[in-house]
């Protein structure tokens, strides 16, 4: 991971085009980050279609660049700090964790895989360059934890904004589409069983990239638990995500989320 990181500071900043209107319901976020397929290569698992018919789908979105980790880090600090490859680089603490813990805005950030080793040395299939927490400030913050805690933590005291990602298997980056679509079976389902979710909370499921085209176009869906089906043409991208989940955890908006077009019309 030898990019040469350039002198960016990120400002956490108010967006333009405004936020959700406000219902007074303190919203739970959740997010789940899967990996390298186009749209039509996601779909073909029965349980993602399902959910594309099901609840709300953003047609026309598509990831920042090539290839995983600086898609990483443009969907929790707003920028890819000029990284071009998938090495490990420790980056100043200006990202969405660190945002978030200085608002008092609870959260977690859920690893499948992650191990004694920590955040940097647990073994495949966990992988470092999909954990972005660590890259900022060069250590894990405590608010990492292993995927094993999303289960008592949906049944007791949910955080407001819960990341998680899948292993290398789960997510499909080293195993087939129809390995992921039972992951995401049994993840989803324990997300939108509990009361966090059914109560005004939304789940986003995106694609870090796709199979490596220049369009980079990958499937993003939007659970809540009252809008139903709708779909979006709307142009978003990783940012747009950003600065989604930013307004609806009323903190500000880092980096390029700062102009990007949030997802409302999905969102509510």
């Amino acid at each position: 991971m030898g990019a040469l990181l350039g002198a960016l500071v990120l400002g956490a900043c108010e967006g333009v085009g405004g936020g959700h209107v406000d219902s007074g319901v303190a919203r739970h976020v959740f997010l789940i980050v899967m990996e390298n397929h186009s749209p039509q290569e996601a779909l073909a698992g029965p349980f993602t279609a399902s959910l594309a018919t099901k609840y709300g789908v953003a047609n026309n979105y598509r990831a920042i660049t090539h290839p995983s980790v600086p898609n990483y880090l443009a969907l929790t600090s707003g920028s890819t700090w000029g990284v071009t490859d998938d090495s490990y680089h420790s980056l100043p603490k200006q990202d969405l964790g660190t945002q978030l813990t200085s608002a008092g805005v609870t959260w977690r950030a859920y690893m499948e895989g992650l191990g004694d080793g920590g955040c940097l040395n647990s073994p495949v299939p966990y992988d470092p360059g999909h954990n972005p927490f660590a890259f900022y400030g060069g250590a894990c913050p405590p608010n990492v934890v292993p995927f094993t805690a999303l289960a008592g933590d949906l049944a007791g005291n949910t955080p407001r904004f819960s990341w998680i990602t899948p292993d290398r298997c789960h997510d499909t980056h080293d195993c087939p589409v129809a390995t992921g679509d039972e992951w995401l079976k049994q993840t989803v389902g324990q997300i939108t069983q509990s009361s966090a979710w059914k109560h005004s909370g939304v789940l986003f499921v995106t694609w870090d990239e796709d199979d490596g085209s220049a369009s980079n176009q990958v499937l993003t869906l939007v659970l809540t638990p009252s809008l139903g089906h709708r779909a979006s043409s709307s142009s978003y991208d990783h940012y747009s995500l950003l600065a989604t989940i930013e307004d609806t955890l009323h903190v500000g908006r880092l980096g390029k989320a700062a102009r990007a077009r949030p997802m409302n019309d999905l969102v509510g």
